[in-house]
């Protein structure tokens, strides 16, 4: 691929959350502008006017940014392409439509839903070869008024190549597409021209996509062609050069069944609630079906530099979440103890906990025994409440033949007033070598008066972010 600037664009429906496929397709597209000093646009294609709702745009939108996603064109920032909502673009549909009826490169239809189901039960029964529309009113010559009708492509003769940048050169048979609807009887235009027209005005170089759409380019490059035909006689379009399409492999399910709520999360949000970090999100998703050797882990300004469309690889991926949580693992511990912790306020405050006064030195106590923020802030309970899980057994096996040693150590560590880790470190050690006694006898009934369990963050982490007042407590209250 060309390394001069792009213009790409992520197009979603409002009609849901987003969907993990819809994020790796803007995140791809995202990283080929930004690799390539290009815009990245985001279009809504919210034509359903049943399903789609404008608190799914914000969602989706919200979603991206999440992400890390910016755009240098959309219905929130406007643009010199502006409107980015299809529901605002119908009177250029319009035009470009009745321009192509002008031109004969498409035609107006007054076959009957009746006309149009037998057709296919017939041509069922006898097998044939080629199914679809007949071209019963191809050269009917139909007017404007016609009565109800539905605007049809005339689809010539020949072959449609799709050049694609993953999959090579695809051919189709013009002959297996039939003269296509491009606006319903409602005077609703549909999908493959619609987003034709827009790529067009939008000057869309480049078009990243799930294979899902490979059906859908022969019938898209056709209205291209019809395009540029209403192009040469009017000044209705400009110059129309069809965008280079790439078409990605599926994201399956780890069983290599369709991804559904059945076999695991689908939506960037759900993921999001159970905290994982937008770097690792992104991370992973550039992962399925990219490659760069075998690298794993990837920074944001690693994927700007090293991304390529001819990275993305041929076989479908398949969304693992154990991998996904590996990979969030790591960025809980490469990132700052702070940005944690800010993130992580939102699961505390959920489990009904206020701040904690010392929230970055509780973070960098868990984070390296946790994967996820749930998972943090379901290890933070011992900061932040009396009411945590404690092993009784462990308790009364480790305590009571304790008592002189967390005796001693109550008695140092009151005396302390520097209550930092390395104070209280420094305190630790001395009444150990003072008194003759190993650490290890020390630190594991310590750690079990403190928190009821044998394993746990690091002593003096554990002292620091308890505080002086409820570490003294909870050792007065084990010597009890």
């Amino acid at each position: 691929m060309s390394s001069s600037p792009v213009r790409v664009r992520f197009a979603p429906s409002p009609t849901g959350n987003l969907h993990i496929g819809g994020a790796r397709t803007a995140l791809f597209n995202w990283l080929l502008a930004r690799k390539t000093g290009g815009q990245f646009i985001i279009r809504v294609e919210d034509t359903d006017a049943e399903r789609s709702k404008r608190h799914f745009e914000d969602a989706i939108l919200g979603e991206l940014r999440w992400l890390g996603l910016d755009w240098d064109e959309g219905p929130d920032v406007g643009g010199p392409h502006a409107p980015y909502r299809q529901t605002e673009r119908m009177e250029r549909y319009n035009a470009l439509y009745t321009q192509m009826l002008k031109d004969g490169t498409a035609y107006r239809c007054t076959c009957s839903e009746e006309r149009l189901n037998a057709l296919r039960a017939d041509q069922e029964a006898q097998k044939a070869a080629r199914r679809g529309y007949d071209g019963h009113c191809r050269d009917a010559g139909l007017g404007a008024d016609c009565g109800p009708h539905v605007v049809r492509l005339r689809v010539p003769e020949g072959e449609t190549h799709v050049d694609d940048l993953i999959k090579g050169d695809v051919c189709f048979a013009n002959a297996d597409i039939e003269d296509f609807v491009i606006v319903r009887p409602d005077g609703m235009p549909m999908y493959n021209f619609v987003v034709v027209c827009d790529d067009v005005d939008m000057g869309i170089t480049h078009v990243l996509r799930g294979d899902e759409h490979l059906i859908n380019t022969p019938k898209q490059l056709l209205i291209y062609a019809a395009l540029a035909t209403a192009a040469a006689g009017s000044d209705l379009v400009g110059t129309v050069v069809p965008p280079r399409f790439g078409h990605m492999p599926l994201i399956l399910a780890l069983d290599g069944s369709k991804m559904s709520k059945r076999n695991g999360e689908t939506s960037v949000g759900a993921y999001r609630e159970l905290g994982i970090h937008p770097e690792a999100m992104m991370n992973y998703l550039a992962r399925l079906g990219w490659s760069h050797g075998d690298q794993e882990i990837f920074s944001v300004d690693d994927l700007r530099t090293l991304f390529t469309a001819e990275g993305i690889g041929k076989s479908p991926s398949k969304w693992d979440m154990e991998k996904l949580t590996w990979v969030n693992s790591h960025w809980m511990r490469a990132l700052p103890a702070e940005t944690v912790a800010l993130r992580a306020r939102a699961f505390f405050e959920a489990r009904g906990w206020s701040a904690h006064p010392r929230e970055v030195a509780l973070v960098a106590c868990l984070r390296e025994r946790t994967r996820t923020l749930v998972e943090l802030a379901d290890a933070a309970r011992i900061f932040f409440t009396e009411d945590y899980v404690r092993d009784e057994a462990v308790m009364a096996a480790t305590l009571p033949a304790a008592r002189d040693v967390l005796t001693g150590v109550v008695t140092v560590l009151s005396a302390t007033e520097d209550w930092s880790e390395k104070s209280l470190e420094a305190a630790v050690h001395g009444w150990c070598e003072t008194n003759g006694i190993k650490l290890g006898k020390v630190a594991q009934p310590v750690r079990v008066a403190l928190c009821g369990q044998k394993v746990g963050p690091g002593l003096y982490q554990t002292l620091h972010v308890l505080g002086r007042e409820v570490a003294l407590q909870r050792l007065q209250a084990a010597i009890a």
